[in-house]
């Protein structure tokens, strides 16, 4: 088996290795997003989640908005997501960021949210309506929701995905073994039930896994069987970024060449397609990933 090339961690903490930079957000179309974005009050995860790929994804006129707020209840010691109690949530919402996608004229929307363990039904009526609303305004866009852990709450799973999406996402993030240090208040088998069970419903599934918080390459093939099994059809593979100093370190850079053995590997182990390389994030290329 081929060594492929990784950074050390003394490395990792002097610089960043060429491959992960990236450009400035500039543009007309990144503008007119802008625009859109801070008239219609709307939460992105492009800009929560600090996506390196922001400057590509709104100069091609596109988004990934985060309903819900942009607080979350969960603590996941990788996202920079802004962790607490939220506030209540907005009931036009909906209709608002709707309304934002039918201005924006895009043929694939992808919806999000943080955590919402507080409420009964996880949020998920504000899901289906978000999502009944843009088909109403946008019958020809196409959405693909990310959703969150639902904690085995399978009613408001199903009405989450039920509104007329063409894909389902929900991340596994990270390999099993670290679970308890990445996504402490989630499980591991708990989200392959979920991609399962949405499976089953009959929808097109999708997750996403970071690399370089000191997964083990045997790890990462065992994800991907277990993901093939429980029925997911789409995954996305890419190099986790610390967000600040108060967040979990980067163990490794991995080189990209590692990520193109992976999308290999993925694709020789049952998943159908697979996206993956050092800037590819959840929402990354999601309208390649609708019909595949």
């Amino acid at each position: 088996m081929i060594e492929l090339p990784v950074i050390s961690e003394e490395q990792t903490k002097r610089k960043k290795p060429n491959w992960l930079r990236v450009k400035l957000p500039v543009g007309k179309e990144y503008a007119h997003v802008r625009k859109l974005v801070d008239e219609h009050k709307l939460h992105t995860i492009c800009e929560s989640g600090n996506c390196p790929n922001m400057g590509e994804c709104w100069g091609a006129g596109t988004a990934t908005f985060m309903i819900l707020g942009n607080v979350c209840t969960r603590s996941c010691s990788f996202c920079a997501v802004a962790t607490g109690r939220p506030p209540e949530y907005d009931e036009d919402e909906p209709r608002r960021v709707a309304e934002a996608i039918t201005l924006m004229q895009v043929k694939h929307a992808v919806i999000t949210s943080v955590n919402r363990d507080e409420l009964k039904d996880k949020g998920a009526d504000i899901w289906y309506r978000t999502v009944a609303e843009t088909k109403k305004r946008s019958p020809e866009t196409t959405i693909e929701t990310l959703i969150p852990d639902v904690k085995s709450n399978w009613d408001a799973l199903y009405r989450m995905i039920s509104a007329g999406q063409e894909v389902v996402s929900h991340n596994v993030e990270t390999v099993e073994r670290l679970y308890r240090r990445v996504r402490p208040q989630a499980k591991y088998h708990r989200s392959l039930e979920q991609i399962k069970l949405t499976k089953e419903f009959g929808k097109r599934t999708k997750t996403g896994i970071m690399l370089g918080l000191g997964e083990k390459q045997d790890e990462v093939h065992k994800a991907m069987d277990d993901l093939a099994e429980n029925g997911c059809d789409i995954l996305t593979l890419g190099q986790y970024l610390q967000p600040t100093k108060m967040h979990i370190e980067v163990a490794e850079f991995i080189h990209p060449d590692q990520f193109d053995a992976y999308r290999e590997e993925g694709l020789k182990r049952g998943l159908k397609y697979v996206e993956s390389g050092p800037l590819v994030r959840s929402s990354y290329h999601a309208e390649r990933h609708v019909n595949v």
